[in-house]
C-alpha cells in the first residue's frame, strides 16, 4: 500500500482550476466536497466522502472576496470533526498578508491574526508560496513550507536568455527577491527608488543601477492595482530601458489595473496561477505559468515524509 493511498486532495471556490491541474500531476483525484451557500450567503461544507484516518491537504488560496478564507476555515473544520489523520492547508496565495507588523498607530496585524484562525480551524501544517514577507512563516504556531515561483520562472527566462539583463526590484522590500533572481539568470540587479504617499499610490524618485540600452525585468511577488508597476516601468524607459518585462507572483488585479498593464511600456507581464483570475481580454500583455507541478511535488514529499529543501532552490 503507498503512503498516497491516504492522501485527500479537497479544494473550494477560490482556485479550482489549479487544484485540478495539482490533481492530475498527482494522479489523484480531487475528494468530493460540497462548498455551497445558505440563501443569505453563509458558507456551508460538506465533505461527501469518508476521510477517517485520511493525510488531507485543502488547496484554497485567500484572496479576497472573504468568502475565500471562510471557506478555506469551515473546511479545515469539517475535515477535523471527521476524524482526518492530518489537515495540511495549502494556500498558493496568503492573502491579508501585506499588514505583517504596526508601521502605523492603532493598525491591526492582519497577517498574524489569520494565521491564528488557520491553526484554530485545525490545521497541522501549512503549504505557503511567495509570502509578501518571509517572516509570516513564523507567525504559525505549527509546522510550514514555504515554496518560491522563482523555480518555475526563472527556468522561463533560461530558455529566453539576455546577455544584456537586469533585474530590476520596484521597491526595496523586494531587493531580496530581485537579488536571487537577478544570480540565477546572470543578470545585474538595479533597484527603483520610491516614495508611497498613501495606500496604494506610489512615486517614483530614481534608479539605481545602470539600465540603459539594456534589456530589464521587474521582478516582484505581486501586482495589484499595477501603480506601483507601470510607474517603475516608465521610469526604466525614461532612463533608457530597451525593453520592459515583468514578472510577479501573484497576480491580484484590482481596479484598473488590467487598462494600466495593457497601456504601459511593459512588454510582458507573468504571473502565477495562485489566484484565478480572468482579464476579459482586457489585457494582451499578461502570460500565466502554472505552479501545479512546483505544488504536486511539495504535497506528495509532505505526505511521505520526505525532504522538501531541494525545491526552495
Amino acid at each position: 500500500m503507498s503512503y498516497l493511498d491516504s492522501v485527500r486532495l479537497l479544494t473550494g471556490n477560490a482556485n479550482h482550476p489549479l487544484a485540478e491541474k495539482i490533481s492530475a500531476n498527482m494522479g489523484i483525484p480531487l475528494s468530493a466536497a460540497e462548498v455551497s451557500r445558505f440563501s443569505d450567503g453563509e458558507v456551508v461544507v460538506q465533505i461527501k466522502e469518508n476521510i477517517r484516518g485520511c493525510d488531507v491537504f485543502i488547496i484554497q488560496s485567500t484572496n479576497p472576496p472573504a468568502e475565500n478564507l471562510m471557506e478555506l476555515l469551515i473546511m479545515m473544520d469539517a475535515a477535523r470533526r471527521a476524524s482526518a489523520s492530518r489537515i495540511t492547508a495549502v494556500i498558493p496565495y496568503f492573502g491579508y498578508g501585506r499588514q505583517d507588523r504596526k508601521d502605523k498607530p492603532r493598525v491591526a496585524i492582519t497577517a498574524k491574526l489569520i494565521a491564528n484562525m488557520i491553526v484554530a480551524a485545525g490545521a497541522n501544517r501549512v503549504l505557503l508560496m511567495d509570502l509578501h514577507a518571509s517572516q509570516i512563516q513564523g507567525f504559525f504556531d505549527i509546522p510550514s513550507d514555504h515554496l518560491y515561483s522563482s523555480r518555475i520562472f526563472n527556468s522561463y527566462f533560461m530558455m529566453k536568455p539576455m546577455p544584456d539583463g537586469v533585474a530590476v526590484t520596484p521597491d526595496v522590500g523586494s531587493v531580496k527577491m530581485a537579488r536571487a533572481f537577478a544570480k540565477q539568470l546572470n543578470y545585474s540587479l538595479a533597484i527603483v527608488d520610491k516614495r508611497r504617499p498613501g495606500p496604494n499610490m506610489s512615486e517614483v524618485m530614481n534608479i539605481i543601477g545602470d539600465i540603459k540600452d539594456r534589456h530589464v525585468v521587474i521582478r516582484d511577488d505581486m501586482v495589484d492595482t499595477a501603480g506601483t508597476l507601470v510607474q517603475a516601468a516608465d521610469a526604466l524607459v525614461q532612463a533608457g530601458a530597451k525593453e520592459v518585462y515583468a514578472c510577479c507572483t501573484h497576480g491580484v488585479f484590482s481596479g484598473d489595473s488590467y487598462e494600466r498593464i495593457e497601456k504601459s511600456p511593459i512588454k510582458m507581464l507573468l504571473v502565477s496561477d495562485s489566484i484565478n483570475f480572468d482579464s476579459g481580454g482586457r489585457c494582451s500583455k499578461i502570460e500565466v505559468l502554472s505552479m501545479s507541478e512546483l505544488f504536486a511535488e511539495a504535497i506528495k514529499r509532505i505526505a511521505g515524509g520526505e525532504s522538501i529543501s531541494s525545491l526552495f532552490d
